[in-house]
């Protein structure tokens, strides 16, 4: 299992490299100058020359690559060009809000999914059914911003007065605020600290810092701004993994080791969830892995719509603002998210299906 953990580690590294060079590419290509993105249209020419030597943007774009390289085996991800503030200290801040919301999303995704799709399958050709496989094939055609819009429309118009109502925009409410852990727990804790950025990343997940410092008001707060977003976010992934889920299982269910287990007079229940289920789950868990990437690409939009400063919507503006180095350090975090979840979905097929052998 180490070993395999080791090897598929190192077939990592030339995935995310591929990624930083495309995104490095990609990036140069975009239109406009950064100079005048920043300074403005009026911006002099000698304004523009010392803006780009500022930032390395004077040298050959082979140099600007192989500088940018040498800084991130260094763990330096550069400086934004439109704040000016360190790469690392923006993540620290943004990359919560994007983890909260994408977990969140994921975890109405597969509770709902599975389990719709399970009966689906046990209720095949049923009004459950129908109903439920129209509903999946409406999620996964419905656009992210559509829906967004709607259920904003839905729970902060139109039922704004009412228990149901939900916030439309935020990570909070007025009046609330999320206190530091380390704060609360009476921690002597500043820049000059050692794993700063890290505490700072885990006290910037409102939820978990509230789980940690037993704020229930806060808790309850932050999942009530989080249901919106994720609910819209979670739509397709969700849809997703009901047809997934419902298909595994019918074919599963059609196999010679069934109709055996069957034979032998097992209980339906204990044939569909001892025997049929874990089997079935192989494929699910392989989707549910590359969904991963669609919700990290899905919450572009969602944060921009519903006004939450996450990774998402600071790429955005960074591509319309030409930031460089934002693009490139955001892009090769939520790679390496991505890459990570992958791994661990390959991990878990040992421990779904006996027949599978990580070596």
């Amino acid at each position: 299992m180490f070993r395999y953990i080791i090897r598929r580690i190192l077939y990592a590294i030339p995935v995310l490299f591929a990624i930083l060079l495309v995104t490095f590419t990609l990036a140069r290509l975009i239109p406009g100058d950064p100079c005048k993105a920043m300074l403005g249209e009026k911006a002099t020419q000698e304004s523009c020359e010392r803006f780009n030597r500022k930032f390395g943007l004077d040298q050959p774009i082979p140099t600007q690559f192989a500088l940018y390289m040498g800084n991130i085996l260094r763990g330096d991800l550069g400086d934004s060009i439109r704040f000016g503030r360190p790469i690392a200290v923006m993540l620290a801040e943004r990359l919560p809000m994007t983890i909260e919301l994408g977990l969140t999303a994921m975890f109405i995704a597969v509770l709902i999914g599975i389990p719709a799709g399970l009966l689906s399958a046990l209720r095949r050709n049923s009004a459950i059914d129908v109903v439920t496989m129209v509903g999946a094939n409406f999620g996964v055609s419905i656009p992210v911003f559509v829906l967004g819009l709607l259920l904003i429309y839905g729970f902060a118009v139109l039922l704004r007065d009412t228990p149901l109502a939900l916030p439309p925009s935020g990570r909070l409410s007025p009046g609330v605020s999320s206190r530091p852990f380390y704060d609360q727990f009476g921690w002597n804790v500043d820049q000059s600290t050692p794993g700063f950025l890290l505490l700072k990343f885990v006290a910037n997940m409102y939820v978990f810092n509230a789980l940690i410092t037993a704020d229930w008001r806060v808790l309850g707060d932050a999942l009530k701004h989080l249901l919106l977003p994720a609910l819209a976010l979670s739509t397709i992934p969700l849809s997703i993994i009901a047809r997934m889920t419902r298909s595994s299982v019918l074919e599963v269910l059609g196999q010679d080791y069934i109709r055996t287990a069957r034979a032998k007079g097992l209980h339906n229940r204990l044939v569909v969830f001892r025997h049929a289920l874990r089997s079935a789950l192989l494929p699910v868990v392989t989707i549910i892995g590359l969904q991963t990437g669609a919700i990290l690409s899905g919450a572009v939009l969602t944060e921009t719509i519903f006004g939450l400063s996450g990774v998402g919507r600071s790429l955005y503006e960074a591509i319309t603002s030409r930031d460089f180095p934002v693009i490139q350090g955001f892009t090769i975090v939520i790679a390496s998210i991505y890459v990570l979840f992958n791994l661990l979905v390959d991990i878990s097929y040992a421990f779904l299906d006996p027949r599978v052998r990580l070596r």
